[in-house]
């Protein structure tokens, strides 16, 4: 069977969502890191109460979890993140998902689909 790499790009908050849901679908494990990027989310003000108005910088800090499903788990996997993650803002997030050619386990020496 082929398998997935689900890239999760959100806000740090979201990272307790995003384990509930592999925890949820009974998948192995996660690798999630900060990361630093631009996106298309609006340049807002902040501080409006203090009389001084400036932008949000533009960079923001983000999670990036990666997780490896087997391939007929994706489809469940990704909108039930979806769902739990969108707040109908732009700086939602975004999802992407990878083939992976290979897979090995270093401790157990297995590979493909076992190896997740």
């Amino acid at each position: 069977m082929r398998m997935r790499k689900i890239d999760v790009i959100v806000a740090h908050e979201r990272l307790i969502d995003i384990n509930e849901i592999i925890h949820k679908h009974k998948l192995g494990g996660m690798t999630f890191y900060n990361i630093k990027g631009r996106g298309r989310s609006k340049l807002e003000p902040v501080d409006p109460n203090k009389g001084i108005l400036r932008p949000t910088p533009e960079f923001q800090t983000r999670i990036k979890c990666e997780i490896l499903v087997p391939e007929n788990m994706v489809r469940p996997v990704v909108d039930e993140i979806l769902k739990v993650i969108n707040r109908g803002s732009v700086p939602d997030g975004k999802v992407f998902v990878y083939e992976v050619v290979e897979a090995h386990d270093i401790r157990t020496k297995e590979s493909g689909e076992v190896a997740l």
